[in-house]
Order: C-alpha cells, then structure tokens, then sequence
C-alpha cells in the first residue's frame, strides 16, 4: 500500500489555494509538497498534521491510501 495525496491536491484547488501559501501557513517547505506530487511519497505524520491544521481539515481529507504496483 501506498500514500496518494491527489486529494490535498484537489482541495488546494478547490480552495484557490498555492502551494506556495500551504507551504508558508503550514510551516512545511515547498519541497515537501512537491514531492507529495509522486504518488508512493512518504512524508512525516507531522508534516500531515501541519497541513491539516493549516486547512482545517482531517487525514481523510488529504490523503488516500491505495495498493502499489506489485498488489494490483
């Protein structure tokens, strides 16, 4: 299984929301949620809990977990 954050990606839009503004208000770097753009990417629980509190939002609302290649 595997982490896909297409999720975070839609409510930034939904939001009319940067990555640029997430990474500021979330205290996270840029680098992180460009690499949140591969799916597969692992990143830090607290990295996770910054972006939801900088959106006000739950896990659920920002992440999928969905199986890897080899379990498809």
């Amino acid at each position: 299984m595997a982490a896909s954050y297409k999720k975070l990606f839609k409510l930034l839009i939904d939001r009319d929301m940067k990555k640029k503004e997430l990474a500021e208000k979330a205290g996270i770097s840029i680098a992180t949620i460009t690499k949140m753009g591969k799916d597969g990417a692992v990143v830090s629980s607290d990295v996770l809990v910054k972006i939801c509190t900088a959106l006000d939002c739950t896990m659920d609302d920002i992440v999928d977990i969905v199986p890897t290649q080899e379990e498809k």
